[in-house]
């Protein structure tokens, strides 16, 4: 393959990524599914054409950490508070604490049902299906009301630092014990000062910048602090999500010490400019990432009755979930929040995360491929009926 013909491929699939995104607008079709089907499409004409390809498994990994890392970014520096904003915070704090919870409980036993393996191994391996992707929800709740965007936004968010802090815990403490929690306690709170003190860090160097480009070495140095923060186990995630609420709501700060240090006249452009630019760069991790996942999947996993099975299982243990808590907790709509719980970028990262001599060989990429369909394509279907029911009560409430 030649240098252009891999150009050309590359760039045609960003511009189908892009239609895909302006089809989603107007269909409420999840981009992602698009994006799954073009890869599971791009392996077939390589297979029939026996075309020598590079083995892709290999970067999915660091496509998902990137996409990742801006997807919550971006959406972090969407986020204006105030104080009429904390019972929202609260809602989704809890909301994503408890239905992730519920969830590796059902699921695990699901799983222990299926496979017989230990509890543990059992509730190790439900951890990846219990997180809402917010890769996939992020862009998905777009299109809604603000107060509806912005629990989406927090509670996915939420739901992935809590799950990434789940996972790390019950990983390195097969034996939980008093001591465990307290080496938690710990690391949680050193990484929260880690994350005030980046956030200075990072809003005093953007400040003293004087070189024309600012964005990428600020995304840069994020992903840097997020990689040693990972790679010590450490739920770097909170970084992530501290410094794009910081760097959003940094300009209501009044402290006089404050302002007269981190606050600057081209502050607004730097931080419009930097959404901007982490917007973009998110659209073009989550293009490939899912172009790549649905090109490494099994399709033939769909004739695998088993699999189905097992993930129908799921698949209902993620909605009966969710239908229980809206119902009996939080006592809100049903509609979009029901449907708006996908899976996607972060659960594939955590299953590719898991020890080698943890995992389940009837827990397999083919299951975790057929739920994150399964939830794209229940979304989708959620959301254009929810579309049309509002459609059709503005054009009675007009007739009136």
């Amino acid at each position: 393959m030649t240098t252009y013909t891999t150009l050309i491929i590359l760039s045609g699939l960003v511009i189908f990524s892009y239609l895909f995104d302006l089809l989603a607008g107007k269909t409420k079709i999840p981009s992602v599914i698009l994006l799954l089907l073009l890869g599971i499409g791009l392996k077939q004409v390589v297979d029939y054409f026996s075309i020598p390809m590079f083995n892709f498994a290999v970067i999915l990994p660091a496509l998902g950490t990137l996409g990742l890392i801006l997807i919550v970014f971006e959406g972090a520096l969407e986020l204006r508070y105030n104080s009429d904003k904390n019972a929202v915070i609260k809602k989704a704090f809890f909301s994503a604490l408890s239905i992730m919870l519920l969830s590796a409980a059902v699921i695990t036993v699901i799983i222990y049902y299926l496979t017989g393996e230990s509890i543990y191994k059992c509730f190790v391996n439900a951890i990846p299906y219990c997180v809402v992707s917010s890769s996939i929800a992020i862009p998905s709740a777009s299109n809604l009301i603000k107060s509806k965007k912005e629990f989406i936004i927090y509670e996915s968010s939420f739901s992935d630092i809590l799950t990434v802090v789940l996972f790390n815990f019950i990983v390195r403490n097969p034996k939980i014990e008093v001591a465990s929690f307290a080496k938690l306690g710990a690391e949680l709170t050193g990484i929260i000062v880690v994350a005030i003190l980046s956030c200075l860090l990072l809003l005093y160097i953007i400040g003293r910048l004087k070189h024309h480009i600012k964005s990428f070495l600020i995304i840069s140095l994020l992903i840097l602090v997020y990689s040693v923060g990972q790679s010590y186990h450490l739920s770097a995630l909170i970084i992530v999500l501290a410094l794009g609420l910081f760097l959003n709501n940094a300009s209501q700060i009044h402290f006089g010490w404050f302002r007269k240090w981190f606050i600057y006249p081209t502050f607004q452009h730097d931080i419009k400019q930097l959404h901007q630019l982490s917007a973009e760069s998110a659209f073009l991790m989550r293009t490939f990432f899912f172009i790549v996942f649905g090109y490494t999947m099994d399709i033939y996993q769909l004739k695998n009755l088993p699999v189905l099975l097992s993930a129908g299982a799921i698949l209902l243990s993620i909605y009966v979930v969710r239908f229980v808590y809206i119902k009996l907790v939080s006592k809100t709509d049903l509609m979009p929040e029901l449907v708006i719980v996908p899976r996607g970028l972060i659960n594939v990262l955590l299953y590719y995360n898991l020890p080698a001599n943890l995992r389940i060989p009837q827990v397999s990429t083919g299951l975790l491929f057929v739920v994150v369909l399964g939830t794209s394509v229940i979304m989708s279907l959620g959301l254009l009926i929810t579309k049309r029911q509002a459609a059709s009560y503005n054009h009675e409430f007009n007739d009136i």
